[in-house]
């Protein structure tokens, strides 16, 4: 089974406004509410693909109820561990220029964190577990770690995507894959990446670390696959980019989604590729028919 954690969900409420006056009244053209949350969102790209997945996390309260309704919907099964309090709700408004306002979210219990740590020692080797994201308030810093730590005991795979420090830490447990984008891959090394055979030379050094499979994302300019066996360039397909948001996850459900069909990494990549740019160029996250649209338009340069 695929399961998804998300330690810090989110209702996104999007508010389309053409320009926000400060201490006046604004009003909104129209608005709308999505689900939010890195892994949650690797959750909905899997269901175009019917991959069948389970979403796991904290939530509370009736935003907490909205992001587990939304999913069941989609297809996803839901096992979160319910909190006290709301889920966080982060206001974004859409127009000439954007502006985020992100809940804190609630405060996490000791209680709810053992809940999480035996649903995970639940799992088995023939699982895979995507972790992702920010952390919610009331974890150890080192909370990544620690669950990683357990999946490694019992030889449960994993996928791990954060722009932390931790993401470094987690290499020599081998994850299965790790997807910095080019500017998190130079926060990582402490180093400015200026072109692509800087991005070569550091995302090489993930997989040396022990990352089995890298996937540095380069925006407009496509993303770059590396595993032991080859180094793999890929043009992003033509499109009019409209949403960035979720484009990383999209990713990450795309290349879950080939090794489910039983492709290789190499191709699960292009799978990958296709996802994030559908998704890039719809307002919400891409369903079926956008990957589909751009079946053949991902072009491959293999560099090594």
């Amino acid at each position: 089974m695929i399961y998804t954690l998300t330690l810090n969900p989110s209702i996104d409420y999007l508010m389309y406004i053409d320009e926000i006056i400060v201490g006046k009244t604004n009003r909104a053209s129209r608005e709308q509410m999505l689900p939010g949350g890195k892994g949650i969102n690797v959750s909905r790209i899997l269901n175009q693909f019917e991959v069948s997945n389970i979403a796991i996390g904290f939530v509370g309260g009736n935003s907490g109820e909205f992001i587990k309704q939304w999913l069941q919907k989609e297809g996803t099964t839901t096992q979160f561990i319910e909190i006290e309090g709301n889920t966080r709700i982060n206001v974004k408004t859409k127009g000439h220029q954007e502006t985020e306002i992100n809940g804190a979210g609630p405060v996490i219990s000791e209680a709810a964190i053992n809940q999480l740590r035996q649903q995970i020692q639940a799992m088995t080797s023939d699982d895979l577990i995507v972790l992702s994201g920010s952390k919610a308030q009331g974890l150890p810093d080192d909370f990544y770690i620690s669950l990683i730590t357990l999946l490694k005991e019992r030889n449960i795979p994993y996928i791990f995507d954060t722009a932390s420090q931790e993401l470094l830490e987690a290499l020599p447990m081998a994850p299965l894959l790790v997807k910095p984008n080019q500017d998190e891959l130079g926060e990582l090394f402490g180093t400015e990446i200026q072109n692509i055979d800087d991005v070569v030379t550091y995302g090489k050094k993930l997989h040396e670390m022990g990352a089995q499979n890298v996937i540095v994302s380069l925006g407009g300019d496509g993303a770059l696959f590396i595993d032991g066996e080859r180094i793999i360039k890929a043009d992003a397909p033509k499109g009019n980019v409209i949403n960035t948001v979720g484009s990383g996850d999209s990713m990450i459900g795309g290349f879950i989604a080939g090794l489910e069909q039983g492709l290789p990494a190499s191709q699960a990549f292009v799978l990958a590729v296709q996802s994030g740019s559908a998704t890039a160029f719809k307002e919400d996250l891409a369903e079926k028919a956008d990957i589909d649209a751009l079946n053949g338009a991902v072009k491959l340069n293999f560099l090594h």
